[in-house]
């Protein structure tokens, strides 16, 4: 074993036999533009990073002054690659390679890594050098990996970042599952968020995909208690719910959980009679789940008034979840959204609960690109014609409120949520989702980033804003029956 010394010295005749090598081998590369940068204090900067780039990637690609040899074994097979590469820029990129170079006894180093990683073992290697890279979708997982074995941090969250942007990206058998399940094993909280929003807000897509069947029962239970799932409606859920499970297989005790997480009372009572004869799924575990549908009868017979003075409807079952069928909103489709104020109505049914789905509810709903103070807002002429406003300031606001009021609407408080749509890797898809309450006409953060005025927008799908507005009915205990 060396001395902390003779180390030292050693390193230092690398770094000087390594730019000896850049140098020499510079005539070969053609450089880049000379980049002159004026500072403050009157001193230029010559920039020649590119051509340094360059020439890195030569000494990578000919191998000249390579002090190690990287042998990189595919698990389980015969196949191995090598790679002549230097210490100092190994050591210098990642902490976990200087430990290996300084305990080898050769001048070889051999890595054990899966097929897909060795596949990209090359690309990462060249990363180290040159700083950038070049990733496909079915490469980012892989690459990431590396990244954090590795420790190449900075890798690792443009990775990261990458594999966020592309959640809706099409792949041949579905990527956002697995991506989740990894990003899980590996702490990546950001990752791992990102994908189970994704999963949330596109739940409809997801359920037609074949990435359904994929999703482990860890993520399938997690989806299940969310109330921000978005999707046509709550007997789609469970008519997926069925299909996952007569592909999977799970433990009994998995399907009754699955199957009690379902929000019986969002069903409509004449798809749950149905369903009672029809569902072999549920006519197998009807003993697990008959206090549900009990429950969910009684809520759709009886005033949601009634009912609430003798049950706790604050519990999920008698929560919505964001369902884009006609009863519950409308969508709204806003072209050239910078022109002006819109306004548009809607109806929705009163409540979930079958007492109440032959009522009808009337929204307004008003949505100003830049909404300003009374007196700078449009104005009318003598003859009828609007001047148009002032659109210095302000931002893009949307209000959404009942037309009328109703004695019916006793014990019922309603929240809104505005579902903003994008195109993204050509699939339209959510892109934000904003709620509040019944006591606030507003979503007080709307768009607050957005900017409409730009044609390619990532708000903006054929310069149009593509909205979609949830009513969501909620009931509120009154009374608590004495005991």
């Amino acid at each position: 074993m060396m001395c902390s010394c003779e180390q030292e010295i050693l390193c230092w005749f690398y770094f000087g036999t390594l730019l000896f090598s850049i140098y020499f081998h510079s005539v070969t590369v053609i450089g880049a533009p000379l980049k002159q940068d004026v500072l403050d204090s009157g001193s230029t900067v010559l920039n020649h990073s590119m051509s340094l780039v360059h020439r890195m990637e030569t000494l990578l690609a000919i191998g000249n002054s390579s002090d190690v040899s990287l042998r990189v074994q595919t698990i389980n097979t015969d196949e191995m690659k090598v790679i002549q590469a230097h210490s100092l820029v190994l050591s210098l990129q990642s902490d976990v390679f200087e430990e290996l170079l300084l305990s080898r006894n050769s001048s070889a180093l051999v890595l054990t890594e899966s097929p897909d990683c060795a596949a990209v073992f090359a690309k990462f290697i060249r990363y180290l050098y040159c700083g950038d890279i070049s990733v496909r979708l079915d490469q980012a997982k892989s690459l990431h990996i590396l990244a954090s074995k590795y420790h190449v941090w900075g890798l690792q969250q443009g990775l990261t970042q990458y594999m966020t942007q592309h959640l809706s990206s099409d792949s041949p058998t579905g990527h956002v599952v697995s991506w989740y399940s990894y990003a899980l094993q590996i702490g990546d909280n950001t990752l791992r968020d990102s994908c189970l929003q994704f999963l949330s807000w596109n739940l409809s897509s997801v359920l037609q995909s074949g990435e359904w069947i994929s999703i482990s029962e860890n993520l399938l239970l997690s989806l299940l208690q969310r109330s921000d799932l978005i999707l046509q409606s709550e007997l789609e859920l469970y008519e997926a719910l069925e299909g996952w499970i007569g592909q999977n297989q799970p433990d009994s005790t998995t399907v009754e959980s699955a199957l009690r997480a379902v929000r019986y009372g969002m069903i409509p009572p004449q798809h749950l009679f149905r369903l009672q004869k029809q569902s072999a799924l549920m006519v197998k575990y009807y003993e697990s789940i008959s206090d549900l549908l009990y429950l969910a009868f009684q809520f759709h017979s009886a005033s949601p008034i009634q009912l609430a003075k003798y049950f706790d409807v604050n519990c999920s079952i008698f929560t919505p979840r964001n369902y884009l069928s006609s009863s519950w909103g409308s969508p709204w489709l806003i072209s050239n959204p910078t022109r002006d104020d819109r306004s548009f109505s809607f109806q929705t049914q009163l409540g979930p609960s079958g007492h109440d789905s032959g009522k009808r509810v009337t929204w307004n709903a008003l949505f100003s690109p830049r909404w300003l103070p009374l007196s700078g807002r449009s104005t009318y002429t003598e003859l009828g014609a609007m001047q148009p406003s002032r659109t210095d300031g302000g931002r893009p606001r949307i209000i959404v409120t009942p037309a009328t009021s109703s004695p019916d609407f006793a014990g019922v408080s309603f929240q809104k949520t505005v579902i903003v749509m994008a195109k993204q890797q050509g699939k339209v898809v959510v892109h934000d989702v904003y709620n509040f309450h019944q006591s606030t006409e507003e979503a007080g953060d709307f768009l607050k980033d957005a900017d409409l005025q730009r044609r390619t927008s990532e708000y903006l799908i054929d310069s149009s804003l593509s909205l979609h507005i949830v009513i969501k009915p909620l009931y509120h205990t009154l009374l608590v029956a004495r005991k």
